[in-house]
């Protein structure tokens, strides 16, 4: 439980680091979060519980394919920020997006021989 409770507080000091770097500098706050740090954290733990790089090597195929659906995202954000709709909806659509982008992966990766 105390390894548990170790990860999930640097997690979120890592999310909550991204957000102040992110009010003072924009540009950096997007490097940073651009940045596979979480996928990274993941696999140290996994590797550190499990010693097993076969799950490693699992886990980093699966955040490469789900990677690719989450990218429109970044894309529909600005855009639709930018046109005047709202910060809500605009996050609410952008979340459905992806996670329709997910189902879309889900369904697709296996018919071309991807395990997920």
């Amino acid at each position: 439980m105390l390894l548990f409770i170790i990860k999930a507080a640097l997690s979120g000091l890592l999310v909550a680091t991204i957000s102040l770097v992110a009010k003072r500098y924009p540009g950096w706050g997007g490097l940073l979060a651009s940045l596979p740090l979480v996928s990274v954290l993941s696999m140290l733990w996994l590797y550190g519980e499990t010693r097993d790089a076969s799950k490693v090597a699992e886990l980093s195929m699966g955040a490469f394919w789900f990677f690719l659906p989450s990218v429109p995202m970044f894309l529909v954000i600005p855009a639709m920020l930018r046109s005047g709709i709202s910060f809500g909806v605009t996050m609410a659509t952008a979340c459905l997006l992806t996670v329709a982008l997910y189902a879309g992966m889900s369904w697709l990766a296996p018919k071309l021989g991807i395990v997920l």
